[in-house]
């Protein structure tokens, strides 16, 4: 080992300390890349992946059709009318609602995938009501916070056409592939998460209808439309029944963003030239907050590569199969609980380390999925995490009183995934 090796681990260190104080997760990634580049005498290997990272056409194409494609979904307020469409037959359900609501948000994160995007969306709805049937405020928070893994069927999420990409595999092939661990592990999330109700005691019929909870949900539709509710789901729907039934059509993501969003023009008659701007302020907004943390990471893989550390790693891993898994898995959960944000951690194990996956006998697309559900996992266990922080303010609790009822649930999934990749 080298003194660059060591320099770079120090500098490794350093990374994981800003990301926690929560400094620009691009720009600690990127310092953190060169620096590891320029002390290897390598600086050129930074810069060619810079270019390579920010020209990576399928990526471009996914992430930021389906950000524009949300932004869309967003101004015309077609996720609201789902929320409420969904929500209306649940009111009445006494302590079966948590699991059923559950049950519904886990549909609707497949069409809004982002943690703070599905927040705000179900949040303002589903919270109210529950406190109104009688649970506590944070057990109702914890109720939305706890759904996120059904999302990850989304073929928009960032990681499916990143990780994707990697095992040389269609996006909707990866995505087939590991759909029954995906749907397990959001069965286990509503499970845990209703035994811990269970165990703090926080339900009572006695408790319903207090002055905790406001009369109205505040962003609740009376009269939900269903040709609106229909709209944020239309691309996952498209892409699903053609990758099943008409695969000879190869339809892209893009394209089922695009028919997604002229449906939703359609239907809410909403001003095409502004609908046409948000549309491509979406795009300019995915390609800037998660390609822009793609390309961030790749440089830092690279910066990683020239001081000799993957190198290390990989022969490490490979006389140590075990412990690449446990790296996937314990890793990105433990800097996503810490950070709030796992996407950091799971862009730049996937991009260092998943391409080696064969040499320590796992698969490309098993090592990168492992990674990519610990993150999400551990975002749903950290009390700094955006859409958790959204979700208690609306519940009006503290954001550790609603990780304390998602935590356990978090924690059984984590070794549920490890032993299902």
């Amino acid at each position: 080992m080298t003194w660059t090796f060591w320099v770079a681990i120090a500098v490794v260190i350093a990374t994981v300390y800003a990301l926690i104080k929560r400094y620009e997760t691009r720009l600690v990634l990127l310092t953190s890349g060169f620096v590891m580049a320029f002390i290897s005498l390598q600086p050129m290997v930074a810069f060619k992946q810079f270019d390579k990272s920010m020209t990576n056409g399928s990526l471009i194409i996914a992430i930021c059709s389906a950000l524009g494609f949300a932004a869309v979904i967003s101004l015309t307020k077609c996720d609201i009318h789902l929320v409420s469409l969904l929500m209306k037959p649940l009111k009445k359900l006494g302590l079966f609602l948590l699991p059923a609501c559950m049950i519904v948000t886990s549909v609707i994160s497949t069409a809004i995938p982002s943690m703070a995007g599905l927040s705000a969306a179900v949040g303002p709805t589903m919270i109210p009501i529950m406190i109104r049937a009688g649970f506590r405020p944070a057990m109702a928070a914890a109720a939305v916070g706890g759904c996120m893994m059904p999302a990850y069927l989304n073929p928009g999420v960032s990681h499916n056409p990143f990780i994707s990409k990697l095992a040389s595999m269609d996006i909707m092939e990866f995505i087939g592939a590991h759909a029954s661990t995906t749907v397990t592990l959001g069965l286990i999330s509503i499970i845990c998460i209703t035994i811990t109700c269970f165990v703090l005691g926080d339900f009572s019929k006695a408790a319903a209808n207090t002055q905790q909870a406001i009369e109205k949900a505040s962003n609740e539709v009376e009269h939900p439309n269903i040709l609106f509710a229909i709209a944020p789901i239309v691309p996952v729907v498209l892409l699903v029944v053609a990758s099943i039934w008409f695969k000879e059509l190869k339809m892209s993501v893009a394209t089922a963003m695009l028919i997604g969003t002229f449906y939703a023009l359609a239907v809410t008659r909403s001003n095409p030239e502004e609908v046409t701007k948000k549309f491509f302020a979406g795009m300019g907004n995915g390609y800037a907050k998660i390609l822009g943390i793609i390309i961030a990471a790749g440089v830092f893989a690279a910066g990683l590569r020239a001081a000799g550390v993957i190198e290390v790693f990989v022969n490490y891993l490979t006389h140590a199969n075990e412990v690449a898994k446990l790296g996937g898995s314990i890793g990105p959960f433990a800097l996503a609980v810490l950070t709030g944000s796992g996407d950091a951690a799971a862009f730049a194990f996937n991009e260092a380390v998943t391409p080696h996956a064969a040499k320590f006998g796992m698969q490309i697309d098993n090592l990168g999925y492992l990674a990519m559900m610990a993150a999400g996992i551990g975002r749903q266990a950290s009390p700094l995490a955006g859409g958790i922080i959204l979700l208690s303010g609306i519940a009006a609790v503290s954001p550790v009183e609603v990780v304390k009822r998602t935590a356990p649930a978090a924690v059984v999934m984590l070794i549920s995934v490890y032993f299902l990749c």
